[in-house]
């Protein structure tokens, strides 16, 4: 990994600008994904067809998944796994009921209240990847905080498979059958988010889509939030790593490789106050990087313009650095971590201490790993029951309330120079 010394450049440089960041060109690949989208718009599912043969290899009779083959999935699920996504199920909806909020009733006087009530959105329809890997635990990230936030209905689409005859991942299948999501596409990128934006064949159109994806997916996104909420533009995975020489170099090393896993494309940063560190995790990255099964793909995501080692003065610039890099993942390996942890404002999320890793957030830690990437976690959240509840204002005013404010809304009407918004009030109280 390549080495930015950043040792007395003092606090007026730009800790944003001279971090690694992985090259994802959003804008250049809006033409051909405006293009795909268009042609779903238009073409309907014979248009989804011919770009699933097209991108994915696979020509499909129809792109919804048959009755049936999720729950056929989950009888052949080995049980290991099996055992594995429930605890991963039980803890994620354990933490994300904890997250409910209720309806804050605020009374301003006699006979005036306001209610600020949340409302679950009424259908969403959710991506999980299938690209290098095939993505299950996206498939609990997205579904169980809709589920608990009350969402009425839940489509869910994932990229055809050529190995498993045109349907998607056997274990995705299963673990939509675990949770009770029986609508289900065979659409993969861009054109199953036209397909969700623009309600296309079976699929009706959906408020609301969340859950990660590639750079096609990311662009559709950008291009339809006019057309349908979504969740973020998250592009490719990131780990930053906060240490100094009380660093397990083995940890490091392994939680880097972890998130270099996803793509080549992936960031892994170290920021760290000692050279002996970054030296150990160089060591430790050789050896362990030979031993693991995507070797290539993960020194090519090492290498790559977006990884590097980040050797900083001290644990207050460190601090600095990471804030600034607002990383999707951030780990803490330094002595009292917790106390560091607590003064990070950004981040997706937060793994304190040696025993804290990313992939435990990945699978069964409780939280969600779909996060803001690029440098959203400056101003974005990950994906919550939050995300998919709105918030509405009742309001409830008697006429004596409306009588005690009448003269303001009045007065501020006539200063807006909307007289005809004062009248709505005159009327009522002038009678």
């Amino acid at each position: 990994m390549r080495r930015i010394d950043l040792r007395g450049s003092g606090h007026h440089t730009d800790y944003r600008a001279a971090v690694p960041r992985a090259d994802f060109d959003v804008e250049a690949a809006v033409p051909a994904v405006r293009e795909i989208c268009e042609a779903v718009r238009t073409g309907g599912v014979d248009a989804i067809l011919d770009l699933t043969a097209r991108f994915d290899g696979v020509r499909l009779e129809d792109i919804r998944v048959p009755a049936g083959a999720a729950q056929d999935a989950l009888e052949r699920l080995d049980p290991d796994i099996r055992a594995g996504l429930e605890e991963s199920i039980r803890r994620l909806r354990a933490t994300c009921t904890a997250e409910l909020e209720t309806d804050a009733v605020t009374d301003l006087g006699p006979g005036a209240r306001v209610t600020h009530r949340k409302v679950p959105v009424d259908r969403v329809g959710l991506y999980v990847p299938g690209g290098l890997a095939p993505l299950v635990s996206s498939v609990l990230m997205n579904v169980v905080p809709a589920q608990v936030a009350g969402v009425g209905s839940i489509a869910l689409a994932s990229p055809p498979q050529k190995d498993f005859g045109g349907s998607i991942h056997p274990t995705v299948l299963a673990a939509c059958a675990l949770l009770g999501v029986e609508e289900i596409y065979a659409v993969g990128g861009a054109q199953a988010i036209a397909m969700f934006a623009y309600g296309t064949g079976p699929c009706r159109r959906v408020d609301l889509v969340t859950g990660p994806g590639n750079i096609w997916v990311v662009t559709a996104k950008r291009i339809l939030k006019g057309q349908v909420g979504i969740d973020s533009e998250a592009g490719p995975t990131e780990i930053a790593i906060l240490a100094d020489d009380t660093a397990d170099p083995a940890y490091v090393a392994a939680d880097l490789i972890s998130q270099a896993e996803h793509d080549p494309l992936a960031a892994a940063v170290l920021v760290t106050t000692s050279t002996a560190l970054a030296d150990a995790v160089d060591g430790e990255l050789e050896t362990q990087v030979a031993a693991t099964k995507h070797s290539e793909r993960i020194g090519i995501s090492l290498a790559g313009q977006q990884s590097g080692v980040v050797l900083v003065d001290d644990l207050e610039q460190g601090l600095d650095v990471v804030n600034a890099y607002a990383a999707e993942h951030l780990e803490i390996h330094t002595a009292d971590a917790a106390t560091w942890a607590a003064r990070v404002r950004n981040a997706g999320a937060i793994f304190v201490g040696p025993y804290a890793p990313v992939s435990l957030g990945d699978y069964c830690a409780g939280s969600n790993h779909v996060l803001p990437t690029g440098g959203c976690a400056c101003h974005s959240s990950g994906l919550s029951v939050r995300a998919f509840t709105k918030s509405v204002h009742v309001v409830e005013y008697s006429r004596e309330a409306l009588d005690e404010v009448a003269g303001h809304v009045v007065t501020l009407a006539e200063a807006e120079d909307l007289p005809g918004h004062g009248a709505a009030v005159s009327v009522r109280t002038q009678r």
